[in-house]
């Protein structure tokens, strides 16, 4: 076990853990942030989708000693950033969630893509969001909702 600083959506935590505790265990059990969902376990489908340092990455698979020194954003946290918040609303505007469970990750990565990008083309997205799986098909509206919000912002 170690002692380990993390810097979680503005906030300063530290745990008690094994410093290869994947992340997404970390965030969930220890700091009780369960928007970061578990979905394949092994990096494939994105369900676990976190912002570190700015860049979407998955959680499932990370060592949490990686964010010592970092900065990390969860989806509980996105909504504080004005193109977060935009996304949001915008992923409610074009009904994007049918089940919801991919939609954190979804929009993790949307988010990593209007930071560097504020408007991606149909193709840009695909790009981007290639890899972040959902079950129920929604793309067109995921694609819509990021262009809405890239509209916004």
């Amino acid at each position: 076990m170690a002692k380990l600083t993390l810097n979680v959506n503005g906030k300063t935590y530290t745990v008690d853990v094994a410093a290869d505790t994947p992340v997404l265990w970390v965030l969930r059990d220890s700091l009780k942030l369960t928007g970061t969902k578990f979905g394949c376990g092994m990096a494939q489908c994105g369900s676990c989708t976190i912002l570190l340092d700015g860049v979407a990455v998955r959680s499932c698979t990370m060592p949490v000693s990686m964010l010592v020194g970092r900065k990390v954003i969860t989806i509980e946290g996105v909504a504080e950033s004005k193109i977060g918040a935009a996304l949001q609303k915008a992923w409610l505007a074009e009904d994007v969630p049918q089940c919801g469970y991919c939609q954190s990750g979804q929009i993790m990565a949307a988010v990593a893509l209007l930071s560097k990008n504020p408007h991606p083309g149909d193709q840009d997205i695909n790009a981007a969001l290639n890899g972040q799986l959902c079950r129920c098909g929604t793309y067109q509206r995921i694609r819509k909702a990021i262009h809405l919000a890239a509209a916004e912002v």
